[in-house]
């Protein structure tokens, strides 16, 4: 059944002035579409610009034969995939440092104390060691003349090229230079995927984990890689006190991301990857909310 919309518009201007519209028609597909939609449609379709406050008024919807093509409401949009792990109170990446502590430090119900009524708020207070949930090491976590985190350019956390290269961990717990040849990994984020995120958060996860040898960082580093992530529970070895990939990956300014999640959702290639911290000065290490986005290149149909 063909369907259109009727309905009137007020469209106001940032810098001043408005237009209006009455019994304004349009074909649509469905049987239903948003205000919001409908005053993205106009603004575009009409190419206005400095528009501010959309108003849509009097919307019906109904059946009638289609005069043109009709709106389409559903585009696909750059696609957002969250790579990190949640935190939450008494969480333990690491076996050994302190679980977050995650409460109130005004409460809404003390808040009303200090605003008029119906109005309350919540101040939260976290205190945690910065290896907590997912997070990037940045040279100052290795190296105390390294670059802290507020020194470290945003063009080396945001927007990266990225690389996925699976690797399951019921193949191999060692991951050589051998697993990572024949991909084009130069001046990209290289997250290595093997699959075992699906034991966080139990006691599988802290021993015999998937990591990356020290063959491996070398290659890394020697293909001018920008950044390297796992899905594991270090990117080295835990079973001994020496921890190479830490000290050759970022020794080269190369900032590695541990504790990601996810990946099977992602592309081999073809997306960008970010892992943001704070600004902290003095700090090497710190959650993330790691992502991937996988740009549009066409309308959805």
């Amino acid at each position: 059944m063909d369907t259109r919309v009727k309905f009137d518009f007020e469209i106001y201007f940032t810098n001043g002035g408005s237009i209006k519209g009455e019994d304004f028609r349009l074909d649509i597909e469905g049987e239903s579409i948003s205000d919001k939609e409908l005053a993205d449609y106009i603004v575009n379709d009409l190419r206005l610009l400095m528009v501010g406050e959309v108003r849509i008024l009097n919307k019906e919807i109904f059946a009638e034969t289609h005069k043109r093509k009709p709106i389409q409401t559903r585009t696909e949009a750059d696609v957002f995939i969250d790579l990190s792990h949640t935190i939450e109170h008494g969480l333990v990446t690491y076996k050994g440092l302190p679980a977050p502590i995650v409460c109130d430090y005004l409460s809404r119900e003390n808040s009303k104390q200090f605003y008029e009524e119906g109005t309350q708020f919540q101040i939260g207070k976290i205190e945690m060691v910065t290896n907590t949930g997912t997070y990037i090491d940045c040279p100052f976590h290795r190296f105390e003349g390294g670059k802290d985190l507020s020194e470290v350019g945003l063009e080396c956390f945001a927007d990266l090229d990225a690389v996925v290269i699976a690797i399951p961990f019921s193949e191999t717990l060692e991951i050589t230079e051998q697993h990572l040849k024949n991909r084009e990994i130069r001046n990209k984020a290289v997250l290595i995927h093997t699959g075992w995120d699906r034991y966080w958060n139990t006691e599988d996860y802290y021993e015999n984990h998937p990591y990356l040898t020290t063959g491996a960082a070398a290659y890394l580093r020697d293909c001018q890689v920008k950044l390297v992530g796992i899905d594991s529970h270090n990117i080295d070895s835990t079973a001994g006190k020496s921890r190479p990939v830490h000290t050759t990956l970022l020794q080269a300014e190369i900032l590695i991301v541990e504790h990601l999640c996810n990946l099977y959702l992602l592309p081999q290639e073809d997306f960008t990857f970010s892992a943001v911290p704070p600004k902290f000065k003095g700090v090497g290490t710190f959650p993330v909310r790691a992502m991937a986005k996988i740009a549009s290149k066409k309308p959805f149909r």
